[in-house]
């Protein structure tokens, strides 16, 4: 009896110590960085740690496929901008259409950047939020010892 009491006690307090930790949030030049335990995240990591949270993992999911996309656009509106530029520096004749093509794209890709950086913002703080539901803070047992005509005894309720 004592050892199935203690071992109750045991895993009751293990799993509640044991919950998922907030992901914290900072603001940074040009979007946000997001830790938990003080380990920097990837869209990746995020994308993992929300499986649990559908609501949250759906709108990970969406902006990991924006996040996507706007660094596509944007790798290729660099590198258009960037050719042009070289070519200018090395002597060569430049051709700054399409320069002004990179530059276009670059344009279109910072709306799709920034609505990256909401969706996700949105899904950490969802995903916190349900945490904060099942949180340690919220879980606060009361521990009465009884005694009746069969022995002493530890009472828990929750």
């Amino acid at each position: 009896m004592k050892k199935t009491i203690l071992t109750l006690i045991f895993a009751l307090t293990t799993i509640t110590f044991c919950t998922a930790q907030k992901i914290e949030i900072e603001k940074v030049f040009g979007g946000y960085k997001y830790t938990q335990n003080g380990n920097q995240m990837t869209m990746k990591d995020l994308v993992k740690t929300m499986e649990t949270n559908q609501q949250a993992f759906d709108l990970i999911k969406k902006a990991q496929s924006n996040n996507t996309l706007a660094s596509i656009i944007g790798f290729a509106g660099g590198g258009l901008i960037g050719w042009p530029i070289g070519t200018a520096i090395g002597g060569g004749d430049a051709n700054w259409t399409i320069a002004g093509i990179g530059v276009g794209l670059v344009a279109i890709g910072i709306p799709i950047s920034s609505r990256v950086n909401k969706k996700t913002k949105q899904a950490v703080e969802l995903y916190n939020s349900s945490l904060n539901a099942t949180s340690f803070n919220e879980f606060k047992p009361e521990f009465k010892v009884i005694a009746n005509g069969n022995g002493i005894g530890l009472s828990m309720n929750f």
